[in-house]
């Protein structure tokens, strides 16, 4: 691969990310699995206010952890935790105990809240250079 007649592109070596980025990181893992946890125990309790509310709950915080960080990995890392602890409290025990019922609700909760964490992450702050409004390219 060439720069434009300038010789090979050199690769940059990886650096190790800064320890507040790291702990912004898995700060936002451990909110979205408080908010998984919340959001099992309040969606079946109020049906359909409270599912609305845990996955209203859900969306805020993965949205919110890619505008705090500025880029996407803000909300994946909630959205992580949150996948994280409901398919954890979806297994079942082996004394036959579970959090989730059959119910229509436990499998809106799933699949919606793991719909809003991609479409969260899709539409997250990407990575933009910062600066005036001025179209890039001109």
């Amino acid at each position: 691969m060439s720069n434009g007649g300038q010789g090979p592109l050199l690769a940059q070596p990886l650096q190790r990310p800064p320890a507040g980025r790291v702990a912004t990181y898995v700060g936002l893992f451990l909110l979205g699995a408080v908010t998984g946890l919340a959001g099992a125990l309040l969606q079946p309790a109020w049906f359909p206010g409270g599912l609305l509310l845990a996955l209203a709950g859900a969306a805020g915080l993965f949205l919110g952890g890619a505008r705090a960080t500025g880029g996407r990995g803000g909300a994946v890392a909630p959205a992580a935790g949150w996948i994280v602890t409901v398919i954890l409290l979806t297994t079942s025990r082996p004394e036959g105990d579970f959090l989730f019922g059959a119910g229509g609700g436990s499998y809106l909760f799933l699949l919606g809240g793991m719909a809003l964490a991609v479409i969260c992450a899709t539409i997250g702050a990407g990575r933009q250079p910062r600066g005036g409004s001025a179209r890039l390219g001109k």
